[in-house]
């Protein structure tokens, strides 16, 4: 079977391991997930992640993040895939929207990489969005 949305799949399999409270969960690899999860890395939504070579494409494990309280509440309350493959979504630097009113993140493919929007308004470079972290 083949996954049209990567991205989608791994923001998916990142939400049900949170919800079933793992510490940790893999997913295929690829350079932009290695660069979303850099970004959530950065920014307090995950713990880590490493590349796991497998002989194929590699899988990316990613260690989830939880807060300190006994109920093991996710630091990740969601996460939204905005640009599809079906209909691409993208914005000028004076457009790119604020997440939550700033407490989240908005990540972005630009043409010099992949950052969040804050990063992409301070440079005055807009792009793709590919989707939203709270």
């Amino acid at each position: 079977m083949s996954i049209t949305d990567p991205i989608a799949d791994m923001l998916a399999v990142i939400n049900t391991a949170q919800r079933v409270k793992k510490e940790k969960t893999d997913v295929p690899a690829s350079k932009v997930k290695e660069e979303i999860l850099k970004i959530m890395k950065e920014n307090g939504y995950i713990v880590d992640y490493r590349r796991i070579e497998d002989g194929r494409q590699g899988l990316l494990r990613v260690y989830l993040r939880y807060a300190s309280n006994k109920n093991k509440d996710a630091m990740i309350s969601g996460m939204r895939r905005i640009s599809k493959p079906g209909r691409r979504m993208y914005v000028n630097y004076e457009k790119i929207p604020y997440v939550y009113g700033g407490t989240g993140l908005a990540v972005l493919s630009t043409s010099r990489g992949i950052m969040t929007g804050k990063q992409a308004r301070q440079t005055k470079i807009g792009g793709e969005i590919l989707c939203y972290v709270w």
